[in-house]
C-alpha cells in the first residue's frame, strides 16, 4: 500500500501543480507566522520553530503505532494520501517558465528576468549579471525547488513513514519562510543534513536516467563529496547526465549560435525531462523493494 498511497498522491499533486493550486508554502508561512514571535535579542532561538515541527510528527508516528497494535493500518492510509498531497507540489512555476522561455527566444533577456525573479531565492537575486548565469541560476532553483518537494519527502516517506516525511517537509519550510530570518541560517543547515543521502541517491539517479556515460566521467564525482551542498550535488550530476549542453549556456552558445534563441525553452525542457524520469526510476525501485517484501 504504501506504493499506491504515494503513487496516488504523486499523480494528484502534478494535476494541483498544473493548475497551480493548493500551495503548502502558504499553509507552512501562515502557521509560523501566528506563532513565532520572539522578544529582543531572541531572533536567532530555533527550538520554537522545531517544536511546531516535531511535536506533529512524533504524534503521526504514534498514531500509526497505535493503529498498527490495533491492526487498523489500512485506517492511516487515507490520511497518509492526503498528507502527501499536502507536503508535496510545486505549483507556479509552470506560467513564469513558459514566459520566461518566449522572451529569450525573442531576446528580451530583460522580461525573461522580470518573469523568474520571483521564484529564485532572495540571496541569488542579484548574481544574475548575464544571461548565462541567470539561466544557470534558474536551472539550479528549479532543481532544488523539485527536489525537496517530491523527491525528498518520497524518500524520508519510505524511511521512515509519514512522521518523517512530514518533519523532513517542515525543515524546508522552517529554513524558507521562518519569520525570524536569524534563525534561518540554523534551519539550513539542518535541511543540508535531511537533504544529504536523498540528494546524492538523485544524483546517481540521474544517471541512470539519462546520459550514464556523461554522467560516469563528471557527475559521479558528487557522490563522494561530502561537504558538497545540496545545489552543488544536483547541477553537477545532472550537468554529466544531460545531453546537448543544457546546463553550459556559454558552450552552446559557442557551438550552436544560431540556435540561442530556443536555448532557455530547450533546457528547461531537458532538465524537467529528467527530473520526470528519475521520479519514475524511484517508482520502480520502490515498486521493486514492495515486491521483495522490504518495505
Amino acid at each position: 500500500m504504501v506504493l499506491v498511497v504515494f503513487l496516488l498522491a504523486y499523480l494528484t499533486r502534478r494535476k494541483l501543480d498544473a493548475a497551480n493550486a493548493w500551495s503548502g508554502d502558504f499553509l507552512w508561512s501562515a502557521a509560523f507566522g501566528a506563532n513565532s514571535k520572539a522578544r529582543a535579542g531572541k531572533e536567532a532561538v530555533k527550538w520554537k520553530g522545531l517544536l511546531m515541527v516535531a511535536v506533529p510528527a512524533v504524534l503521526l508516528a504514534a498514531g500509526e503505532w497505535y493503529l498498527r497494535e490495533l491492526d487498523w493500518r489500512m485506517a492511516a492510509y487515507p490520511l497518509e494520501f492526503a498528507l502527501l498531497v499536502m507536503l508535496m507540489g510545486a505549483p507556479g512555476w509552470r506560467s513564469p517558465l513558459e514566459a520566461y522561455s518566449a522572451s529569450w527566444a525573442r531576446g528580451d533577456m530583460q522580461a525573461a528576468w522580470h518573469h523568474i525573479k520571483d521564484s529564485l531565492p532572495a540571496r541569488d537575486r542579484g548574481a544574475a549579471t548575464s544571461p548565462d548565469e541567470m539561466h544557470l541560476i534558474l536551472s539550479r532553483s528549479l532543481m532544488v525547488n523539485v527536489f525537496e518537494r517530491f523527491f525528498l519527502i518520497a524518500f524520508w516517506y519510505v524511511i521512515g513513514g509519514p512522521a518523517a516525511a512530514f518533519f523532513a517537509r517542515g525543515v524546508i519550510a522552517l529554513r524558507d519562510h521562518w519569520p525570524q530570518v536569524a534563525a534561518r541560517p540554523d534551519f539550513a543547515a539542518l535541511a543540508e543534513v535531511l537533504n544529504w543521502l536523498p540528494s546524492r541517491l538523485l544524483s546517481f539517479t540521474f544517471g541512470v536516467a539519462g546520459d550514464l556515460a556523461g554522467w560516469m566521467s563528471e557527475g559521479k564525482r558528487v557522490l563522494v563529496g561530502i561537504t558538497l551542498k545540496t545545489d552543488q550535488v544536483l547541477m553537477a550530476a545532472a550537468n554529466g547526465a544531460l545531453t546537448g549542453y543544457a546546463l553550459d549556456p556559454g558552450r552552446f552558445s559557442q557551438i550552436h549560435p544560431d540556435e540561442w534563441a530556443d536555448y532557455g525553452r530547450r533546457s528547461l525542457d531537458a532538465i524537467r525531462d529528467l527530473l520526470n524520469r528519475s521520479m519514475l526510476v524511484w517508482i520502480c525501485v520502490l515498486a521493486l523493494l514492495v515486491i521483495a517484501g522490504v518495505v
